[in-house]
């Protein structure tokens, strides 16, 4: 399955979740993640990524990732549309908490 395909079933699983979602197909920083979502007042980087090429997280995406996190939002790297399901379902389930 491609990144593109991967990306594709995130997207229509957020959205039938009620959540906003935006495809960065490009933005004006380098390095930002794929999908930016809003869920249940969440602000979520999500960057998509192969099984394949999971672990090929370039630094400068790392850096951007890492800022989301820093500013209380959540940022992760899927590869798999159950692991995008875990994170909305601890949303669901209120067990993300903010960073101290």
């Amino acid at each position: 399955m491609t990144e593109q395909q991967i990306q594709k079933k995130i997207i229509t699983y957020l959205e039938s979740k009620g959540a906003y979602v935006v495809k960065v197909i490009q933005a004006s920083k380098s390095g930002v993640a794929d999908l930016i979502v809003c869920y249940r007042g969440k602000f979520i980087s999500i960057e998509v990524k192969t099984p394949t090429t999971k672990t090929n997280v370039a630094p400068l995406q790392k850096y951007n990732l890492r800022k989301v996190f820093e500013a209380e939002g959540i940022s992760t790297v899927a590869w798999e549309l159950s692991q995008v399901e875990e994170l909305l379902g601890s949303i669901d389930d209120s067990t993300i908490t903010k960073p101290n």
